[in-house]
């Protein structure tokens, strides 16, 4: 390596830039991973933004002549100089020592974004169905997912409860471009530019995920599973992971001299304290009911401390409170309040006859309780939780409660109850009771439901006669995975970022309608255009960016089209949609859902454009999505100089200040204050006046700072 280095040196003396880039490929070879998964980085990839205006300074190539099947010019160019009268654009090649200049159409041009490129992203909306009332927003956005993924981190860091992905498996078969071209299965570079791809992407998602509570789940089938492992394993190192087989279709693959393939594959990583919510429903067997009356206590009460490996008092502050009870009764009295993780819980003394009973695991770690404060005095109030009998290990009396489900089955009559004992506690009547048994899911599911034939294509075919799109997923499928994780999650957040047919926004509908929730889902997907189809197209003289070509992209076709039909029950052909929905909820698929989601195209914006507030309109979306996508939002800048809307405020002259203020107090649901100015001094001030639980972010530095840290950096 010293002889190495001292090359590099005398090359540097020579040639300072063919020094540095020899130096900088050293680096990165000598910091690869000596075990584990070694794959090439490639150069950052680069996206075509033919709907983008070609602006001085841009990154451009020039595109192959119209009825052209030819790629055009590969290499990159910067725009130098516009000339707007003919239509014309200077350009200067770029890393070239030579600068080999040319003067080109502007309508021969089309701009390229790489991805060490800093971005600034905005929103432009393309349209909307409502009919879910107050709810909160689905999301669908047309645009680079990972630009996309960039500009969530603004407005979704650390909130996303749960990561739903199917990305292209790399088949070989023209599933999925590299730089705007396709991957054929003889590149030698084929599954290192596919790791590399899903490198970058997984990496900025890592962002997105709450690292107290969220989990990740990835598809994939026998072409990339090993490796696809060992990216999760080396990327996600603070995650417990598990692999699981789903058979997707019972009849097989035909595949000459070797065994027909009925599966595919799921990895699920549990990021802090996720756990699984039981079901009665293995996904390996048809769900069992007991075949014996006579339940036990032990069917229904268990300790309300969490435990599992890694839980700690950290991870839910706000759950670690004292319960205190009469002990010689056997009666909680209340819950006192939660803890700041700072302060010691020995330093809180006992209120006068009563015992303080805290979350501490068998161990001796402090933990957390399964039930918030308010949980537990809803509990409470139902009789669903008591105290038990006296833990050695502790040395506290232990804290017993029911989880929903059974608490649900009690108040509904299906476990039998002998009323309530002289502490609030259910009486339940054992030997005339049974209840569905729960189990925990096996690692092979193999359920008709998730047949990707009948679920996926058959089920899109309903929705979108005569529209094809390549293997979407069983919605039963991916309503099943999501469902261990969002179903005691009501308001969750869920994230696709290879959204494709729309599957996951559709699944998150169905999981709202079963139990009343307002859950959300971002979808992010391209307006890639189908190999045959292009050809097709090129051959008619269109290009990327035409509107017949868009027109027949996933995003404009397949995807918006799909969830339309899924809320309002009605095909594009303005026909109701025919069948019903099957398994865990059946109804017609024309009753639709009571959802909203609104559709967006990506943008990139200038800077400069964003200070001075000309880009307003395509940034405020990013606003409303931060605040929680929900109720109105501020579509202009208001003339009176402040705004407050559903779930934030928007102040951009700092003379309205107080008017602001006043309305920022009245309003109930308040989420966010966007507050313009330059002045840190007066955005301190004003924070400090805002009403406790409203969230102060300071316009546009927190925008700007975000996506210049945020910058991508091609790894």
């Amino acid at each position: 390596m010293s002889r190495l280095t001292d090359l590099i040196a005398k090359a540097k003396a020579q040639d300072p830039q063919l020094g540095a880039d020899m130096e900088r490929e050293f680096r990165a070879l000598s910091s690869r991973l000596s075990f584990g998964l070694n794959f090439e980085r490639h150069r950052p990839e680069a996206v075509e933004l033919p709907q983008r205006p070609v602006r001085r300074g841009d990154k451009v190539r020039i595109l192959a002549s119209r009825n052209s099947t030819a790629k055009g010019d590969r290499r990159l160019w910067r725009v130098e100089r516009l000339n707007k009268a003919r239509g014309t654009a200077d350009l200067v090649l770029l890393g070239d020592p030579k600068q080999e200049t040319r003067t080109v159409k502007v309508d021969d041009l089309v701009v390229v974004a790489e991805f060490r490129d800093t971005i600034y992203p905005g929103l432009v909306s393309t349209g909307k169905v409502a009919r879910g009332g107050d709810k909160p927003w689905h999301t669908v956005i047309n645009g680079e997912n990972y630009h996309a993924l960039k500009a969530l981190t603004w407005t979704h860091r650390g909130k996303v409860d749960a990561i739903y992905i199917d990305p292209p498996y790399n088949t070989g078969a023209r599933d999925w471009k590299y730089n705007n071209d396709y991957v054929e299965s003889d590149d030698l570079y084929r599954h290192s530019k596919w790791l590399a791809m899903m490198e970058r992407r997984l990496l900025v998602a890592k962002d997105l995920l709450n690292p107290a509570d969220s989990v990740l789940i990835v598809t994939i089938d026998e072409k990339e599973y090993l490796r696809l492992g060992l990216l999760l394993e080396q990327t996600f190192p603070e995650a417990k992971m598990q692999m699981i087989s789903s058979v997707i279709k019972r009849g097989g693959t035909s595949r000459t001299k070797e065994f027909s393939r009925v599966e595919e594959y799921l990895y699920f990583l549990f990021f802090g304290a996720a756990e699984l919510a039981r079901t009665d429903d293995n996904m390996l067997e048809p769900p069992t009911v007991a075949a014996e009356v006579g339940l036990s206590e032990s069917d229904l009460w268990e300790g309300m401390v969490r435990r599992g490996i890694g839980v700690v008092r950290a991870q839910r502050p706000k759950q670690f409170y004292p319960i205190l009870i009469d002990a010689a009764a056997h009666r909680i009295v209340r819950a006192g309040e939660s803890l700041a993780p700072e302060i010691d819980r020995r330093s809180i003394a006992d209120a006068e006859g009563l015992t303080t009973v805290w979350p501490i695991k068998d161990d001796g770690t402090e933990g957390f309780w399964q039930l918030s404060r308010s949980g537990l005095a809803a509990a409470m109030a139902r009789g669903t939780v008591r105290v038990g009998g006296f833990n050695k290990k502790t040395g506290q009396w232990r804290i017993q409660y029911m989880k929903a489900k059974k608490a649900k089955a009690v108040m509904a009559g299906a476990v039998a109850t002998l009323g309530k004992d002289e502490n609030g506690v259910v009486i339940l009547d054992l030997g005339t009771s049974k209840l569905a048994t729960e189990s925990t899911p096996r690692t092979v599911w193999n359920k008709a439901s998730h047949d990707a034939s009948t679920g996926g294509a058959g089920l899109l075919n309903k929705l979108l006669p005569r529209r094809k799109f390549p293997f979407p997923k069983s919605l039963y499928a991916v309503e099943d995975a999501l469902r261990f994780f969002v179903k005691d999650k009501p308001e969750a957040v869920v994230l696709d970022f290879f959204a494709g047919s729309g599957t996951t926004a559709h699944a998150v509908m169905r999981l709202n309608r079963q139990d009343g929730g307002r859950r959300t889902c971002i979808s992010v997907t391209n307006n890639e255009v189908g190999a045959e189809e292009q050809m097709a197209l090129r051959e008619r003289g269109l290009r990327p960016g035409d509107g017949d070509w868009e027109a027949l992209g996933i995003c404009d076709y397949i995807t918006k089209p799909r969830v339309r039909a899924a809320i309002t029950g009605i095909t594009p052909d303005d026909v109701p949609i025919k069948g019903d929905y099957k398994f865990t909820d059946e109804f017609p698929m024309a009753e639709g859902f009571e959802e909203n989601a609104e559709f967006f195209t990506l943008t990139y914006e200038a800077p400069i454009g964003v200070s001075y507030q000309t880009a307003f309109a395509r940034i405020a979306p990013l606003l409303w999505l931060r605040a929680g996508s929900v109720g109105r939002r501020v579509e202009k800048l208001p003339s009176a100089g402040w705004e407050v809307v559903d779930s934030y405020g928007l102040l951009v002259d700092l003379d309205g200040a107080t008017d602001f203020l006043r309305a920022v107090r009245k309003a109930k649901s308040l989420r966010i204050a966007y507050i313009v100015t330059d002045d840190e001094r007066r955005f301190q001030a004003l924070s400090r006046r805002l009403p406790e639980g409203v969230e102060p972010i300071r316009l546009y530095e927190s925008y700007l700072s975000n996506f210049a840290f945020a910058n991508g950096d091609g790894a």
